[in-house]
């Protein structure tokens, strides 16, 4: 005579949730957090991204479980899904950064260190009136790409679908861009 082990109540331990019984919470943690993590390690593939990402999910779990509807689906289903979406807007939020490189940020530093002390509210209007003004100078492609990347966040593959253009063209263009607006402000 075979026992088969008991079916997890994901409902109960959403319900449970909803409440605010930390048990449950933890329950669920227990038996769905290594599953869960591999779908997270899948999406973002970084293990210490994808433990944030579970981490936050768990966290958007407790706080919305108040809205799960048990007559639009399964109470798993909707638990995994959350994982998902954290897991894509994760990924989408990193495309979104911009990095710059070492020798950037050191001449950076550098000048700021020169420099001294912080500009006064004039310069600072000054150097603005500059940077528009090279920024005028510039072709509207670059323009534009320099723009939608360090106004608006957009990331390279967002540029390139707003100016109907090649990804490797736009990249171009901003780091064209970028020089040309170095030597003008200098």
């Amino acid at each position: 005579m075979s026992t088969a082990a008991p079916l997890f109540d994901y409902d109960a331990a959403l319900h449970g949730c909803a409440t605010g019984d930390r048990t449950a919470l933890h329950r669920l943690y227990q038996h769905e957090s290594r599953y869960l993590l591999g779908v997270a390690m899948r999406i973002v593939r970084q293990r210490t991204l994808a433990e944030d990402v579970l981490h936050d999910a768990f966290v958007n779990i407790w706080t919305r479980a108040t809205s799960f509807d048990p007559d639009r689906g399964e109470a798993r289903g909707w638990i995994y899904s959350i994982v998902r979406h954290q897991a894509l807007n994760t990924v989408r939020s990193r495309e979104r950064e911009v990095s710059v490189d070492d020798e950037a940020v050191d001449a950076l530093m550098q000048e700021d260190a020169a420099n001294g002390a912080a500009e006064t509210a004039f310069e600072l209007n000054a150097s603005l009136g500059k940077l528009n003004d090279c920024l005028a100078h510039l072709d509207g492609a670059k323009r534009a790409s320099i723009l939608y990347a360090y106004i608006d966040g957009c990331s390279h593959s967002e540029i390139a679908e707003r100016l109907k253009a090649p990804l490797g063209s736009v990249k171009a263009w901003i780091k064209r861009g970028l020089n040309a607006l170095r030597e003008c402000m200098a």
